[in-house]
């Protein structure tokens, strides 16, 4: 009989990276209790400038570097299996899920899985639709998409999108009013286009975030989608 007492139980792990900009639209902590009743571990990493932390949020600048913080700490923790930790990007949060999934996208430290949920695409697209989003845009990347291009492009999804080399699994609200289902139907075409490993769930009539039986449906897809082979 092999004594078992001194290993531990190795868990699967979701970094769940959060949409909005400082203190506008921060970790969501019912979602957090529903992503742990599934078996995983659930990290919700708070963006620098946040919630007490040092330094300014520079919506995927700087900022990624927190996301990859995270991604090595898990790697090191006894209890976690490191061949199962995936990345979720709500919103904005693609853009520092996406950072991070393509910084440690080869070998055994590689994302396992990906999912992009009513994720950004493209910064500049975003600029351009939500005018409401524009001077604060203008004031943390510092300028527009024709002053600075460089800065909208290095925060794009798409323009990494290359090289994922993880599943990707894209959902997204045909009636997404704060960022536009385009974002999430080009991102798939990108990668379909290339031969990536990628799905995607449309859900139809829904916006931003869904209506709770329908988030609940999307909670449950994702996971379904996480846990398959």
């Amino acid at each position: 009989m092999h004594d078992t007492d001194n290993i531990p139980e190795q868990w699967p792990v979701l970094i769940y990276c959060r949409g909005g900009l400082g203190s506008y639209g921060g970790v969501n902590t019912v979602w957090l209790e529903q992503f742990v009743h599934k078996g995983y571990i659930v990290f919700a990493p708070s963006y620098r400038g946040n919630e007490g932390g040092e330094g300014r949020d520079e919506y995927g600048g700087k900022d990624a570097e927190d996301v990859h913080a995270a991604y090595r700490l898990i790697q090191r923790l006894p209890f976690v299996d490191p061949t199962r930790i995936s990345l979720m990007g709500f919103s904005r949060g693609a853009i520092n899920a996406v950072h991070t999934a393509t910084a440690y996208n080869e070998g055994p430290d590689r994302v396992h899985k990906l999912v992009l949920w009513s994720g950004v695409a493209d910064v500049e697209r975003t600029y351009h639709e939500r005018t409401d989003l524009r001077r604060t845009l203008k004031r943390v990347l510092g300028g527009s998409p024709r002053a600075v291009p460089e800065a909208y492009l290095a925060r794009s999804p798409l323009s990494k999108a290359n090289k994922l080399s993880c599943p990707v699994l894209i959902m997204h609200g045909t009636s997404d009013t704060q960022v536009n289902y385009s974002h999430g139907t080009r991102m798939y075409h990108w990668l379909k286009r290339r031969g990536a490993d990628v799905t995607f769930h449309a859900y139809g009539g829904q916006d931003h975030h869904f209506h709770e039986k329908i988030h609940e449906s999307a909670v449950n897809n994702m996971f379904d989608w996480l846990a398959a082979p």
